[in-house]
């Protein structure tokens, strides 16, 4: 413990150094927020995406998910945190005053859906990208269910600059930056990610009921309570978004995805891609003359795998993320544990950005050894601990060989975090950093403060359903937003967007030039994938 602790004083006297200092104000953040169109009354809206808001395929900003009703907007990189949540405000005012009377759910649970066969799997249009899209998600609902796949959530992508790279590298292991050590270096921040990452869901869940829908003729070994009507909730969860209710797959439960090395995560994943699986080679057959799923693989393609963190590359146009990681390393990190902030009429506050970036930085500069299989399956404990009972006084983690309180852990950590604050207030002359993280702090203290805690509260005192709570978060802010200026778009900029968008869906499909099968055939040959 000593000569860790000591390593990471070295480490972040490195950090604190001018040069690198100021190299932190470069810090890049993009997000990715999903939420389900609804109508006024909390069910799912059943419309096609709307043509106003554009191509769900070529937009930059608007695009779809599992379903025609699930949304996602996307933000490009910004090193600004208030830039990034202007356009999130921007896309939401914008989307929300060119769906009519629907509204869009402020929650990761989905809202009341009377059958999970009504969810309408996305579209992508005629071209062969489209329909491979579109394909996959069939694949999806057949393997795992639509009610699944409805779940929303909040994806957080974070990068440092070219020029914090080559001072870092050099600084702490006396070489030049290139992309084998910097990827090296985000896969040893991804390592302490995976140790801490219980702490996300403990200060972020948002999601400890759900709607008696969702659970509707399936058996859960969790022991719920009723709330309300029909709403269903543990009294300690975090987030029912992250447990065995939501994003899992028993068949990768087997898999050994190895996150010690680029390439060893590269290999683990190429072979969970071409690992033939018995469970879902019932879905092999056409039906009524149309594919089930791309392949019968435990994954279909990378993007199944069901992970908190990503490391992630960029791709070119039919580059699968492998490939792209392997020839030009990691890029950015995704972070995919964050649920919809009920709160916040964008999903996520600006307070969690600031938090965000002291947590990741903190998982970079502190040492991180590589991990064993044991290891790596004790992180995935905790997070399970944490989500279904994390609010709970007498839940222990286990860090290592000792079983330990989230206050017991929390207070080395957040001594250690506090340090890395102190460096990013003095780099963007603030102190932001340092007041995010007093304020997580303060739930550590008191559980009744996180978002789980005070959705839950709200709940039990007032006997409301979750689905209540819902639909008037829905509705006042779908009446904020439209007395909300924009500040960094315009609709007529929207507008313009939506047209080209439209456009570049019509000559992609006008240039095919192979069947779908033949077209499907020849990408998974050039992955070495056997569909």
């Amino acid at each position: 413990m000593t000569s860790t602790t000591s390593q990471y004083s070295e480490r972040l006297a490195i950090l604190a150094q001018k040069p690198l200092k100021a190299s932190l104000r470069d810090i890049k953040h993009g997000v990715e927020r999903e939420a389900l169109r609804i109508n006024s009354d909390g069910s799912l809206a059943l419309t096609g995406h709307p043509k106003s808001l554009g191509s769900a395929l070529t937009h930059e900003y608007i695009t779809t998910d599992f379903s025609e009703s699930l949304l996602e907007f996307i933000t490009p990189p910004e090193s600004n945190p208030d830039t990034t949540v202007a356009q999130l405000k921007d896309i939401h005012k914008f989307v929300l005053a060119n769906i009519g009377e629907e509204r869009l759910w402020p929650m990761s649970m989905p809202c009341y859906v009377q059958s999970s066969d009504q969810i309408p799997i996305a579209e992508y249009g005629s071209s062969n990208v489209g329909k491979m899209k579109t394909l996959y998600r069939v694949g999806l609902k057949n393997r795992y269910g639509s009610m699944m796949q409805a779940i929303s959530g909040v994806h957080f992508n974070f990068s440092l600059s070219d020029e914090f790279w080559q001072l870092w590298i050099k600084n702490t292991e006396g070489q030049d930056a290139d992309k084998d050590n910097i990827s090296a270096a985000y896969f040893g921040l991804i390592r302490n990610y995976r140790r801490l990452c219980w702490l996300i869901p403990y200060l972020f869940g948002a999601s400890p009921a759900l709607c008696g829908s969702f659970i509707k003729g399936n058996e859960s070994k969790l022991p719920f309570k009723k709330l309300g009507n029909g709403s269903y909730y543990l009294p300690y969860a975090t987030s029912l978004r992250m447990s065995d209710l939501g994003y899992t797959n028993s068949e990768q439960s087997g898999l050994s995805i190895c996150y010690n090395r680029v390439d060893t995560y590269i290999a683990s994943l190429r072979k969970a891609i071409n690992t033939p699986s018995a469970k879902y080679s019932q879905y092999s057959a056409k039906v009524n003359g149309k594919l089930q799923q791309l392949n019968a693989n435990v994954l279909q393609i990378e993007n199944e795998l069901y992970s908190p963190i990503r490391p992630k590359q960029p791709t070119h146009s039919m580059e699968k993320p492998t490939d792209a990681l392997a020839e030009r390393g990691v890029s950015y990190i995704e972070v995919r544990a964050l649920d919809v902030n009920p709160f916040s009429d964008i999903g996520i506050e600006l307070e969690q950005f600031y938090f965000l970036d002291v947590f990741l930085l903190y998982c970079l500069v502190a040492p991180s050894d590589f991990m064993n299989d044991a290891q790596y399956h004790q992180t995935e404990d905790n997070l399970s601990a944490v989500v279904t009972d994390g609010r709970n006084p007498e839940l222990r983690l286990q860090n290592g060989d000792v079983a330990v309180s989230i206050p017991e852990w929390s207070e080395e950590l957040f001594a250690g975090m506090a340090e890395v604050a102190a460096v990013l207030d003095q780099s963007n002359q603030c102190s932001h950093y340092s007041q995010a993280l007093e304020a997580q702090k303060e739930k550590i203290a008191d559980p009744d403060k996180t978002l789980s805690g005070r959705i839950l509260k709200h709940l039990l005192e007032n006997n409301l359903d979750n689905g209540y709570l819902g639909v008037s978060l829905a509705e006042q802010y779908k009446q904020a937003m439209a007395q909300t200026p924009y500040t960094t778009l315009d609709d007529a900029t929207f507008v313009q967007q939506a047209k080209e968008s439209l456009q570049q869906q019509a000559e992609q499909e006008a240039a095919d030039s192979e069947d779908f099968e033949t077209f499907l055939n020849n990408y998974f040959d050039d992955s070495g994938v056997s569909s």
